[in-house]
């Protein structure tokens, strides 16, 4: 069964914490509960986004550095 990880507020969609970072997750990587899978910026305030289940990444809806509304699918996990 599928898990949508969904965008809590607005704002810029980032998969890693730094340009010349990794990316948190990428599609195909195990995560646990809990676990960040990236980071939404508004106003320069930064909000993690935590995967709320363990499983493994099937997707994901925003490219990096893609805008999100709340509500959007910011990740799916199987």
């Amino acid at each position: 069964m599928s898990t949508q990880i969904i965008a809590p507020i607005p704002g810029i969609f980032y998969r890693r914490p730094a340009p010349d970072k990794p990316a948190f997750v990428e599609v195909g990587d195990a995560v646990e509960a809990g676990q960040t899978i990236g980071v939404i910026e508004i106003m320069k305030q930064f909000t993690e986004i935590r995967a709320e289940v363990a499983g493994t990444v099937a997707s994901f809806g925003p490219e990096d550095n893609g805008m999100v509304g709340p509500g959007d699918v910011i990740a799916t996990i199987d």
